[in-house]
């Protein structure tokens, strides 16, 4: 959809990108100066393959700090961004025939880079009711003797769905029957939440899951770092030996001049992320009171992440004025882009069918004026005769 909108825009038309998954900040000041002060130092060369030692430690006091978890250099890998992780945690585990559990809506890489592994991804889907969150009985449902992991996100993709500790606790009381199953949490959006609830994430939760636990993160998110490609990861240390061992032969280390940029980042101020929260709540609200208010559409409101996911299965069996049937989730969003100038991304990209991702990272104007856009095409859609 960014691509659509990019060549509608090549075309002279107004469009609203509103589909990007990264934030309209820039990256901190501080940050930017010490990946200038690396190169200045001549720091240009290959560094360890997971990362340098110093990165590494800044790391292990992010998890320390932040989380709650102790791990040691041996047990912490970085990569080239945590869809790299997540990569080499896969290749690095899975067989032919293992199973993936993964909860519906994801982020649209988990199916993927589990099949790329040659596994089986099992998709559980979720609902608006239970707030997009795997509950504790669809996890046990899902889960058979050829389980090796299960996929966890919070603040979620595309729902900005947060798992809070209680709902961890029922999810880990079902993990720890299952001791042949690992767990991946994926974490990337810790700092994007807009309440006052301390964050959890499962191995601080129930330490028992430690062990079995690989817990990713990075600064694309946080940091408004995501063209610096930096994700980092603490788990098991053969796992991430042997994840270090499938980096060795695919990218290597990661940029030197990134991981000076997210050592500053791990351990330089942190001030300017209560003003990214507090405007990002603002958008929030915003975009879910203007969608909720359109006729078809109903939006729950995120806890974290900077999307909204509204429900648009109301629309489907309308007919433009063109008379063409929106059968799909796929159609709604070729619509607003067509008609309102305005792209999102379908429901279905992300497991769970007839809603569309809406990107709030974007000016309060641009946002206003996209949900204006996306009311007057709504209202221009007319039943199946």
């Amino acid at each position: 959809m960014s691509e659509r909108a990019d060549a509608l825009q090549a075309a002279g038309k107004k469009v609203i990108s509103l589909a990007a998954g990264e934030l309209d900040f820039d990256t901190p000041k501080h940050i930017g100066a010490a990946a200038c002060q690396a190169i200045d130092r001549g720091e240009t060369r290959y560094t360890a393959v997971g990362g340098t030692l110093t990165l590494k430690k800044a790391v292990i006091a992010k998890f320390r700090d932040d989380n709650g978890l102790s791990y040691e250099p041996r047990e912490v890998i970085v990569s080239t961004g945590a869809k790299q992780i997540i990569f080499n945690a896969m290749l690095a585990s899975l067989d032919p025939g293992d199973e993936v559990v993964i909860p519906a809506p994801y982020w649209v890489s988990y199916p993927d880079i589990v099949e790329i592994a040659g596994a089986v991804p099992i998709i559980v889907p979720t609902t608006t009711g239970s707030g997009f969150k795997l509950s504790a009985d669809a996890l046990e449902g899902a889960i058979t003797p050829r389980t090796k992991w299960l996929l966890l996100n919070s603040p979620g993709n595309p729902t900005g769905a947060v798992y809070s500790k209680a709902e961890l606790e029922k999810l880990a009381a079902v993990l720890k029957r299952y001791p042949h199953v690992g767990i991946l949490s994926d974490d990337i959006y810790e700092h994007l939440r807009f309440d006052d609830e301390p964050f959890h994430t499962i191995a601080a939760v129930d330490p028992a899951l430690k062990n079995r636990t690989l817990t990713v993160n990075g600064v694309s998110k946080t940091y408004a770092m995501t063209g610096w490609r930096i994700g980092y990861a603490g788990g098991p240390a053969d796992l991430i030996a042997a994840m270090t061992g499938i980096q060795s032969q695919s990218t290597s280390n990661p940029c030197s001049i990134s991981q000076a940029a997210t050592l500053a980042a791990l351990t330089g101020n942190r001030d300017f992320q209560s003003e990214v929260s507090s405007v990002l709540r603002r958008r929030r609200d915003l975009v879910v009171n203007a969608l909720s208010a359109v006729p078809g559409l109903k939006c729950s409101r995120p806890e974290g992440a900077f999307y909204a996911y509204p429900d648009c299965s109301a629309l489907l069996g309308m007919v433009t004025q063109a008379g063409v049937s929106l059968d799909s989730d796929a159609d709604i969003v070729a619509y607003l882009l067509d008609e309102a100038l305005v792209a999102t991304v379908p429901g279905s990209a992300f497991g769970l069918a007839g809603y569309f991702r809406v990107s709030f990272a974007s000016s309060d104007a641009d946002l206003v004026e996209a949900c204006r856009r996306i009311e007057a095409a709504v209202n221009k859609l007319q039943p199946r005769q």
